[in-house]
């Protein structure tokens, strides 16, 4: 009997113990919520314990920032109030009641945050809304958030720079903001009123764009004042916002003016010039280009692309012919890449007898300005000037006297094959300029010693008291030489070695008083 008693005493125990852990585990979401937490699904549900947040869906992750950083209920109220302003400040208002339900404050989106206190543990759920379930909220709290906003956005459009008004349907402004207000006082002297619309017509802009420039004058002063405008349609009329834009306008106006003044500077000129884009097409050309190139103004027009247009230079052999027309392509290409670099620099010797310089240059935005400048009669005239050169110097080379000229600086600017041949010197062979000083040691170091040297070295270096003067001097072998001493124009000298056949007289034999080194 006793040990009969043990066992129904052991027995009973183990129910009991058994029974009590099951009431635990059903009566307390506590520690149920925070084994399992809420299921993944597609609802909007977090689990916070006190003020800290324990459990999440992955949608209400995300509406909260989708962080691992660890989040508080002030975190979800910061979320959550503006849209649902009776939504509770803290889990203590949740707990006061059991269950605090927080409708939209929008009516067009059917939604609810449901708070409900379970053992400690404060669920919240973001679910649609359910209407037969919501007790009636806060109306003071809703008609305070409202109002709270409503003084945002007054105060939001009122500060604004600016203007926006709505309009009726019949075109009556009937809502406007302070910029607007301002403005119409600027421009009509009053504040606005129904039929004080300052942009006529403004609310007819094609609905299709939305948006169109307008201007309203200032009378004082005669000034337009331009704005974008933009419509939205609504229900009750037509909402416009206005965007000043006169800094856009004054500058493409500036860009217009400037434009002009190139194009008109550009027609002066008598240099052609044939700008290209980016993408190698003509999208500048002046007159002078087609006077210069003989293209047809309607092909230029058509905007060639750079490669054709150069095709149809050499077609029409205003171009230097291409010695292999295998490589033409070749050829554009490294003119291209030259011109790119601004290395460009080209004589071209047509078959007409022209000769055009044609240069390169790079622009901002990768294009490229190729300039046509017509120097026929500069190089007409250097031909002729050298030639002249030429034919003087061969004239002189002929001559049996010696001849040499120096500037007024004092540097040998001509000779003679008479004087190369008697001093034995060849200047056009030296790389530096051959100047008097240079040339009196050649002839000290050829002749015998005598003052004269020095007399001729200060005459070229002297401005003044120039008149014609000659000496005699003694070469080394004992030829006797004539040295006649010439002021040329420019403040050059022209010195001249002759072999004498017959005495000079004596009366011209002496040089001027001037002082020998």
């Amino acid at each position: 009997m006793q040990e009969f008693s043990i066992i129904e005493w052991l027995a009973m125990a183990t129910i009991c113990l058994t029974a009590a852990l099951a009431a635990v585990a059903l009566m307390s979401p506590r520690l149920q919520q925070r084994r399992t937490g809420p299921k993944s699904t597609s609802e909007v549900i977090w689990i916070f314990d006190g003020t800290d947040l324990v459990d999440a869906t992955v949608l209400a992750r995300k509406l909260i920032g989708d962080s691992d950083a660890p989040c508080e209920w002030r975190d979800l109220h910061r979320e959550l109030c503006t849209g649902y302003p009776t939504f509770p400040k803290s889990p203590r208002d949740v707990e006061k009641v059991g269950s605090v339900v927080a409708p939209s404050l929008e009516s067009a989106e059917p939604k609810e945050v449901v708070c409900e206190w379970i053992g400690g543990i404060t669920r919240v759920h973001l679910r649609q809304r359910q209407d037969h379930t919501v007790p009636p909220p806060d109306a003071a709290r809703v008609l305070s958030a409202a109002s709270h906003e409503l003084e945002t956005l007054r105060f939001a459009l009122n500060n604004a720079h600016y203007p926006v008004w709505r309009v009726s349907d019949k075109g009556e402004v009937i809502w406007f903001n302070k910029a607007y207000e301002d403005l119409c006082m600027s421009v009509l002297g009053k504040k606005p009123g129904p039929d004080t619309a300052l942009f006529s017509a403004s609310y007819d802009i094609p609905i299709p764009t939305k948006k169109g420039r307008r201007s309203v004058t200032i009378p004082a002063t005669g000034k337009k004042l331009w704005f974008d405008v933009t419509i939205v349609q609504h229900n009750n009329g037509t909402l416009i916002y206005g965007v000043d834009i006169n800094a856009v306008v004054d500058a493409e106006q500036a860009q217009r003016d400037f434009v002009q003044t190139l194009a008109k500077t550009f027609a002066q000129l008598s240099t052609g010039l044939a700008i290209f884009d980016r993408d190698r097409q003509l999208v500048l050309f002046n007159p002078a280009l087609i006077d210069l190139t003989a293209l047809p103004a309607e092909f230029l027009s058509a905007r060639p692309t750079l490669f054709s247009f150069f095709d149809r230079l050499r077609d029409q052999r205003m171009m230097p012919e291409p010695k292999n027309y295998g490589s033409w392509r070749d050829q554009l290409a490294d003119l291209v890449a030259a011109a790119t670099d601004g290395r460009y620099q080209e004589t071209w010797s047509l078959a007409s007898g022209s000769v055009y310089s044609v240069s390169g240059r790079p622009h901002p935005d990768g294009a490229i300005a190729f300039l046509f400048e017509d120097i026929t009669a500069e190089i007409t005239l250097t031909r002729r000037f050298r030639s002249d050169l030429e034919l003087g110097q061969a004239i002189f080379d002929r001559l049996d006297d010696a001849i040499a000229v120096f500037s007024m600086e004092g540097t040998l600017t001509f000779s003679n094959a008479a004087y190369h041949a008697l001093w034995d010197v060849d200047p056009e062979m030296c790389f530096a300029q051959t100047s008097i000083l240079d040339s009196v040691r050649v002839w000290q170091a050829g002749c015998m010693a005598t003052p004269v040297w020095g007399d001729i070295r200060d005459f070229v270096g002297s401005q003044e008291n120039r008149a014609e003067w000659w000496a005699k001097v003694t070469m080394n072998s004992g030829e006797a030489l004539v040295c006649s001493i010439h002021p040329i124009q420019s403040g050059a000298t022209m010195i001249n070695f002759t072999r004498p056949t017959v005495d000079a007289p004596v009366a011209l034999q002496k040089a001027p008083a001037l002082t020998a080194d």
